[in-house]
């Protein structure tokens, strides 16, 4: 179920809304996703290996990613709490402030990703799953198809089949 653009959410007490990213957004997605990487995959991947993958997220960088990708954020009171994107049908950045995690952020953004895939026509949903959030997306439904490693660095390609779009959206 998608909350829908702008919709409200509510998980464990915590109110916060998903939206569209914005340009200005980029400083405050680099921040979550840099400390997501520090706290909770650093537990799951050797230190080499986070502070490989924290380049590609500078602010500078996430504005790339900001005009090739669709990108959504989750805001609490004015500030960025998670984010996810979707590039073509591979679902791509899904993190949440290690401190606003387990409060179904996560699950709303993927519900966002889910219903842009499916506007956009997306059969099969992809997302290359870090060894972290693995169980995550398995719980949404994702299911293992192979495994990459990149020297240190192993993900998950999982997939689902997702419903066409309905025609009165």
């Amino acid at each position: 179920m998608s909350l829908g653009k702008g919709a409200q959410g509510k998980g464990d007490g915590v109110a916060f809304h998903i939206r569209p990213a914005r340009r200005e957004d980029a400083a405050g997605i680099s921040r979550v996703i840099i400390a997501a990487l520090r706290e909770t995959n650093a537990k799951d991947y050797a230190a080499a290996v986070i502070a490989r993958v924290e380049q590609s997220f500078s602010p500078a960088a996430v504005l790339d990613l900001l005009d090739r990708r669709i990108v959504f954020v989750a805001v609490d009171r004015g500030v960025i709490v998670g984010t996810a994107s979707l590039d073509g049908r591979v679902v791509r950045t899904v993190f949440i402030d290690p401190a606003w995690q387990k409060r179904g952020i996560g699950r709303a953004l993927m519900a966002e990703i889910q219903q842009a895939a499916i506007d956009t026509g997306v059969a099969v949903l992809a997302v290359p799953s870090s060894v972290t959030a693995e169980a995550f997306c398995a719980r949404l439904g994702f299911c293992a198809v192979r495994e990459n490693h990149h020297g240190e660095e192993r993900t998950i390609v999982m997939e689902r089949s997702l419903p066409p779009a309905s025609r009165d959206r």
